[in-house]
């Protein structure tokens, strides 16, 4: 595996870390996500990041194994760019059941190959 795309997909992973880590540091309900500004601001910034590794990853290996990868990309331009119409629900989903499904395929990715191996 290349070493840029395999840096690419451990800032995806690194990020839903990250996010799991903050969600892990409240209560896990909507409602305290909702009344969390800094949480939801954080979780922007990471989803902001995956969408981001995503899109480069795509212009490395357009037929990369992630399910909904433009889906992924698309989502980072709507957070950036649609942040005032952003609602907590849509960001709440994502870390509820989108992100869990991303880093399982992240991590199959990123054990299939060592960057080390091939560069």
């Amino acid at each position: 595996m290349d070493r840029t795309i395999y840096k690419y997909l451990d800032d995806i992973k690194h990020s839903i870390i990250e996010i799991e880590s903050f969600i892990s540091s409240y209560p896990r309900r909507f409602d305290v996500f909702c009344g969390t500004p800094i949480l939801i601001r954080a979780i922007q910034m990471n989803i902001a990041i995956i969408g981001e590794a995503m899109n480069r990853l795509l212009k490395l290996q357009p037929d990369l194994a992630i399910s909904h990868a433009r889906k992924i990309v698309n989502t980072r331009n709507y957070v950036i760019h649609g942040y005032d119409s952003l609602r907590n629900e849509i960001l709440w989903a994502i870390v509820i059941n989108d992100l869990p499904i991303l880093l399982q395929e992240v991590e199959q990715l990123l054990s299939q190959q060592n960057p080390k191996t091939k560069q």
